[in-house]
């Protein structure tokens, strides 16, 4: 489908434009040079022995002639912290690449209303959180509040939506609750902490729940957001959509808007807005 959309400098773009091929390779001093900076942490005291370790990783990682540009102690003694830099091989070439494309336009708060009314016949009702021991509320405020993000303003700002926001460390299945009493069309759950993949473990819980909670024509979508997010991972994680750095309430709005079913309105939605 040809799907018309509108770049973040006000541009507009076609969803089938052509994308750049061929191969290419990283940039440092040069065109085409490969040169690449890298940092890491190596679990051995600061050193003759940590820094040949430090740079016989990086030739194994495919940098030639490693330069060892920074290093230095951390976590006492017992650690080590390098930056190392140099050029490497390898070219990407970009037929191969495979990123989640969006698939919708993106829409105004007035154009997001219209498509709600006429998808719904109802407010739609949107239940967020951080759950699990996530207390980084930031991406979810910034989706979620009125006040918003990067000039937008949030969901709580749309006519045709009815926001509620959890907040931090709401377990799982607190969260998968209240969206079966407040009736949800959807579930956002943003995640920041991501040790030990954490916020890999915590959406597929949350999705494993949700089917058993709902029937699968009753549930709810599930929209995630976080920076350590692959945003092509969504199905593997039993999502229905996953945004990472850059997502703007905009972006939010206009997927639900696209992804919402088209519905009946019911008889006491009817009477609310005619209210």
């Amino acid at each position: 489908m040809d799907v018309e959309r509108t770049d973040r400098d006000g541009t507009a773009a076609r969803a089938d434009a052509p994308r750049a091929t061929g191969s290419v390779r990283p940039y440092g001093d040069t065109p085409d040079d490969g040169m690449v900076q890298v940092s890491f942490t190596l679990p051995l005291p600061h050193g003759p022995l940590a820094e040949g370790a430090a740079l016989r990783l990086a030739r194994r990682m495919g940098i030639e002639r490693p330069l060892l540009v920074h290093g230095k102690p951390v976590g006492g003694d017992r650690f080590s912290f390098f930056v190392v830099y140099g050029p490497v091989a390898h070219a990407v070439d970009l037929d191969e690449v495979v990123v989640a494309e969006r698939d919708y336009p993106l829409l105004s708060v007035k154009e997001v209303d219209a498509a709600v009314r006429e998808r719904l016949g109802r407010r739609l009702v949107v239940v967020g959180a951080c759950v699990g021991t996530d207390a980084h509320t930031v991406g979810i405020d910034a989706i979620l509040n009125i006040k918003g993000f990067a000039g937008e303003k949030g969901l709580e700002a749309y006519q045709e939506m009815r926001v509620v926001n959890l907040g931090a460390q709401v377990p799982v299945g607190d969260l998968v609750r209240r969206a079966r009493a407040e009736g949800a069309d959807a579930v956002l759950v943003s995640q920041a902490v991501t040790q030990r993949d954490a916020h890999l473990t915590n959406v597929r819980e949350l999705s494993a729940e949700l089917r058993v909670e709902f029937a699968e024509r009753e549930r709810p979508l599930l929209v995630v957001g976080g920076p350590r997010f692959d945003p092509a991972s969504a199905a593997a994680l039993g999502a229905d959509r996953i945004f990472g750095r850059g997502t703007t309430p905009g972006d939010v709005a206009s997927y639900l808007a696209h992804a919402l079913p088209r519905t009946a309105p019911a008889p006491a939605a009817l009477a609310e807005s005619s209210a």
